[in-house]
């Protein structure tokens, strides 16, 4: 602070030596235009008055005018360029702009605070809301959009040297856009987490057969492994129950049957549901199929029957779990530890609590007597 007060009092003497020596300069331009000029008379032995002609004033005012003109100049030369001092209304100037300067930088550094802030909000929106409601995460290009193309900033440029203004009004617009973005992707999260009740009874938390294994054999687990009929190494995206035909086949959670197909190879007849927040399911080779698109259906309901339709070396049930259209292990997602009376009791359970005929009402008996 010292050091800026001792700043301002010279710039302050400065400033008055200027002005000084100008009132001084016109003080005495002033005295030589106004001087009269006097003659000895010898005959009257007195100082006369010289009488001038208009032209010799004008001549003398002009040159007058000149040489203060000139004396002007060189003062102003001197007291700038050699003297190095500056004028009143640049020092001035020069003071708002460093005044203006230092409140632009520490709005900088307040913006610095706030997209750490916003930064650490969108990584835990994106690792951990969205991920537990199996929400996508937003995309870069979708939080960023809107700042590229034509230069809406053009008007600030040659404002200030540095730069400073026109990339404070870009922060300010950016970090608007994004925190628009991040509460609307909160709102949606928020929208989500009243339902969070009903996502335990959505998730595929149960076996897709019935768990007596008499009557069926892992045959097949999740990963990469050796196509059984083309012999190239490929994902396997699911896991094999294999058994006989006919077996009733179970929703493994609350949802809505996104997909009903029926193809000569690949995954023959298959069904795949939608259990919302990110989770769906694929049952495949199925011999019967005994839901529609758009179905409802609940946890532990008869939707089919195994079969070997598709791409198949044999009788077995190929099921999928597909966490954010991606295939997960499906193994991480049901007990097979469950014994057959509890898996029969929850089938029959959902069964009589549901009002929709999920299967003929033959193939419905013929489930349950399986089961």
């Amino acid at each position: 602070m010292a050091i800026i007060n001792r700043h301002f009092n010279t710039l302050e003497m400065k400033n008055i030596i200027f002005y000084r020596s100008i009132r001084v300069f016109a003080y005495l331009c002033a005295r030589m235009s106004k001087s009269k000029k006097y003659i000895f008379n010898t005959r009257t032995l007195e100082y006369e008055v010289t009488k001038r002609s208009k032209m010799a004033q004008i001549l003398k005012s002009a040159a007058v005018f000149a040489l203060s003109l000139g004396l002007a100049v060189g003062y102003f030369w001197i007291y700038t360029s050699v003297l190095g001092f500056e004028l009143p209304k640049t020092a001035l100037l020069k003071k708002k702009n460093a005044e203006w300067s230092s409140k632009m930088e520490v709005m900088n550094r307040q913006l610095d605070n706030y997209e750490d802030a916003l930064t650490s909000f969108q990584m835990r929106d994106d690792d951990i809301y969205r991920s537990i409601f199996g929400m996508h995460e937003i995309p870069a290009e979708v939080r960023n959009a809107g700042f590229g193309g034509v230069n809406r900033y053009a008007h600030y440029d040659g404002l200030d040297q540095n730069g400073l203004l026109k990339s404070t009004a870009i922060r300010l617009d950016v970090l608007t856009k994004k925190t628009y973005v991040q509460s609307k992707s909160f709102d949606e999260v928020s929208l989500l987490s009243k339902r969070a009740g009903d996502m335990a009874s959505c998730i595929p938390a149960i076996p897709p057969v019935n768990t007596d294994k008499r009557k069926y054999r892992l045959s097949s687990g999740f990963g990469y492994r050796t196509d059984p009929v083309y012999g190239r190494t490929a994902l396997h995206a699911g896991v094999d129950f294999a058994m006989d035909p006919g077996n009733p086949i179970y929703a493994t959670g609350d949802g809505v049957v996104e997909s009903v197909k029926f193809e000569f190879f690949g995954y023959g007849n298959n069904i795949v549901i939608d259990h919302g927040f990110g989770y769906k399911t694929r049952y495949a080779h199925l011999k019967t199929v005994g839901v529609v698109e758009g179905m409802k259906v609940k946890r532990g309901e008869c939707i089919g029957e195994s079969g070997n339709s598709g791409k198949s070396t044999g009788p077995h049930l190929h099921y999928e779990v597909i966490y954010r259209d991606r295939p997960v292990n499906p193994s991480n997602y049901y007990d097979l530890t469950i014994t057959p009376e509890e898996f029969a009791t929850m089938v029959q359970n959902t069964a009589d609590m549901s009002e929709k005929l999920t299967l003929h009402p033959s193939h419905k008996k013929k489930a349950r007597g399986r089961s």
